[in-house]
């Protein structure tokens, strides 16, 4: 590894970025440094090996034939120091990293961890709020939550529960939806961000999202939620969204009626890894999380006008 010494790893880092993600600003964006250091890095490395890597041009730099092949080699090397950094940060067994949508973990994780740490104080828990698909090979990441169709490849999924969607409002508001039809006068309030549409749940029905009534939008399902309890309008939701603040009379769900997504929550985890008892453990619980709160679900299935 002589070789090794002639070069400085943050500027073989910015190459190996660089000709990852096509861009100077992409690599300084990854490596949390200005597009003017990336480049001074290019130069200077370039200068210890003794030839180009990049050709620039009026739009940006693009690999030489020399350099297209080094920095293939270059990526592989780095893969491979990532997977083993990662071995080392996964043989901590007191430590449960996790990924989780922002979502989900705010309006339905987050409220139930508590429960969790006093029940195993033995594992300390950390969160991490994504929602790209991990590697868990690759990352320190333990287990992933996701939300989607399945059938990765080169992971472990299993899953947790299928994605229902229906209805909520405040009271008040439910108060005027004696049919489902009703919904049709009432604001709607839509997160323009999100991959399922209203006609999910109502051409069942015998209806069309052209005929809905115009209301708020936003960008988040959260905030969707919040407006949906300050009695802004209907929304589209589903059991993690919701369940919270329909148990605590915040939210009511006007019709009892359910509609199953082509999507799912899934666990996702190491497919080439022995699987450690912390995830095994943690798996278990939420699973039981999971059948209980479908359980008390049923309660909330239609609203009685007082």
């Amino acid at each position: 590894m002589k070789n090794l010494h002639r070069t400085h790893l943050n500027g073989l880092r910015a190459l190996e970025a660089v000709g990852r993600l096509g861009s100077l600003r992409a690599a300084a964006a990854e490596l949390g440094v200005s597009v003017g250091a990336v480049s001074q890095q290019i130069i200077k490395t370039e200068a210890q090996l003794g030839s180009a890597i990049f050709e620039r041009s009026g739009r940006g730099v693009v690999p030489t034939p020399l350099g297209r092949r080094f920095l293939d080699r270059l990526t592989i090397g780095f893969q491979t120091l990532d997977t083993a950094v990662a071995m080392a940060l996964h043989n901590d067994d007191s430590v449960l990293t996790i990924s989780v949508a922002p979502v989900f973990a705010s309006k339905w994780l987050v409220p139930r961890l508590a429960a969790y740490a006093r029940a195993h104080p033995e594992t300390k828990l950390r969160l991490e709020a994504a929602i790209d698909l991990v590697n868990p090979d690759s990352s320190d990441i333990d287990l992933a939550i996701r939300v989607g169709e399945g059938g990765w490849r080169n992971i472990r999924s299993e899953m947790l529960l299928p994605q229902e969607i229906f209805p909520v409002c405040a009271p008040a508001l439910a108060d005027r939806l004696k049919a489902p039809r009703d919904i049709l006068k009432a604001p709607v309030i839509r997160d323009i961000n999100s991959n399922i549409d209203w006609n999910v749940w109502l051409k069942p029905l015998g209806l069309d999202e052209q005929e809905l009534a115009e209301g708020d939008t936003f960008t988040d399902a959260a905030l969707c939620l919040d407006a949906a309890i300050a009695g802004q309008g209907v929304m589209l939701a589903w059991h993690t969204l919701a369940h919270d603040a329909l148990r605590a009379g915040r939210l009511v769900a006007p019709f009892p009626q359910r509609a199953t997504t082509r999507f799912s929550y899934w666990l996702v985890t190491s497919a080439n890894r022995p699987e450690p008892a912390k995830v095994r453990v943690f798996k278990a619980w939420i699973r039981a999380e999971i059948d209980a709160m479908l359980a008390e679900s049923s309660q909330f299935q239609g609203h009685e006008s007082p």
